[in-house]
């Protein structure tokens, strides 16, 4: 066991796992934000965390160069506000938010719960944030960007379902200067009536308006990215007209998956709290999601796996499913930032051992 992962596993894990989780996680917000503003902070993170560049882990998908394909997931950086710091421990890209037009306090504390015996956790926190206009700020201010970030969007809780469509316009609106890529979040548990938006005609409305305003802020260039994260949750027939909607729709990409509303399996008492569950249980549905997504397209719309990924067998299991990038968070609770280093070695081995240069090669190689 390598020195910082000692550190985190004996020290800093321990502590973070007496406090609240709410608590725990602004936590290390405010320390992901001091490091930036700490002379020699980042240069710290990079030295203790940071992942040497390799070729073979670079790729180019929807036309964005990733230096890793090893990303930061929604929901641990709302406002953007430990962007440099995030940027620094190894990830090869990462999504900020989700971010509402207007702030909005989200769902009644207490909102996040540990399941150790699980390794998962379950959030109700309803996009909880600062607002368009707040990121939009934070994300301007930033002198250097050294990975892609996502900006990941969602409707103001408030706003009736028949009008989602703007809260969506107008965050890409305000953050179409500063975004390198956007994420639909129509997914979330934890806003009502929110996932009704990934079916029919109420899914379709949506990705024209949002591809729409996409058209009309690159102007003469073309427009900036955007994939749409769907849940886990979804029925069979349900998986396979969402998947066709999005599609057929223009977009770049999907994000599978969100939380589950599942508890199959768990053993921890808080497995009764409501909300989104996130970690080791979903491993499996989210790898079974990208493999019916990229068989459906026949490989042709780039999949961001997400849900589960605790080891490199897990990320690489998803990137030979047809998962062109992939994203954690829960492990990082569980793991610590020194996982980035534990997966970029691993996939590195796994490459090797199936005979691949790059790990654009090994998308979809189990449906070849």
């Amino acid at each position: 066991m390598g020195v910082n992962r000692l550190l985190y596993e004996r020290l800093a894990k321990p502590l973070f796992f007496r406090m609240d989780p709410e608590k725990a996680h602004h936590l290390v917000i405010d320390g992901m934000r001091g490091a930036s503003s700490t002379p020699g902070g980042l240069t710290l993170l990079r030295k203790m965390y940071g992942t040497e560049h390799d070729e073979a882990l670079a790729s180019e998908v929807a036309g964005l160069s990733f230096p890793s394909p090893i990303g930061l997931a929604a929901g641990l950086d709302k406002n953007a506000e430990a962007v440099p710091g995030f940027s620094s421990v190894g990830f090869g890209f990462m999504e900020v938010g989700t971010v509402t037009p207007l702030s909005q306090p989200g769902n009644e504390q207490p909102r996040l719960f540990r399941l150790p015996s699980d390794e998962a956790l379950i959030n109700r926190m309803g996009f909880n944030n600062e607002g368009a206009e707040a990121m939009a700020a934070r994300l301007a201010a930033l002198k250097d960007r050294p990975v892609p970030v996502g900006v990941n969007i969602g409707k103001n809780k408030a706003t009736p379902n028949e009008e989602a469509y703007l809260d969506y316009e107008r965050c890409i609106r305000v953050l179409y200067p500063y975004a390198d890529f956007f994420i639909v979040n129509i997914s979330s548990p934890n806003t009502p009536d929110l996932r009704r938006l990934q079916h029919g005609d109420e899914l379709r409305k949506l990705l024209t308006a949002v591809t729409s305003e996409l058209a009309s802020q690159a102007g003469e260039a073309s427009p900036k990215p955007v994939f749409v994260k769907i849940a886990p949750d979804l029925g069979d027939e349900e998986l396979e007209e969402t998947v066709d909607a999005i599609a057929s729709s223009g977009v770049s990409g999907l994000i599978a998956t969100n939380t589950t509303l599942s508890r199959e399996g768990l053993t921890h008492v808080n497995r009764a709290e409501a909300g989104g569950l996130s970690g080791r249980p979903l491993t499996g549905r989210s790898t079974e999601i990208v493999r019916r997504a990229y068989a459906q397209t026949q490989g042709r719309l780039p999949i961001v796996g997400s849900g589960g990924i605790f080891t490199p067998e897990d990320a690489y299991a998803k990137i030979r499913a047809g998962a062109s990038l992939i994203e954690i968070y829960t492990a990082m609770i569980y793991k610590g930032p020194e996982i980035n280093r534990q997966l970029h070695t691993g996939l590195k081995r796994l490459l090797q051992t199936d005979g691949f240069t790059r790990i654009s090669q090994a998308v979809g190689a189990d449906h070849r």
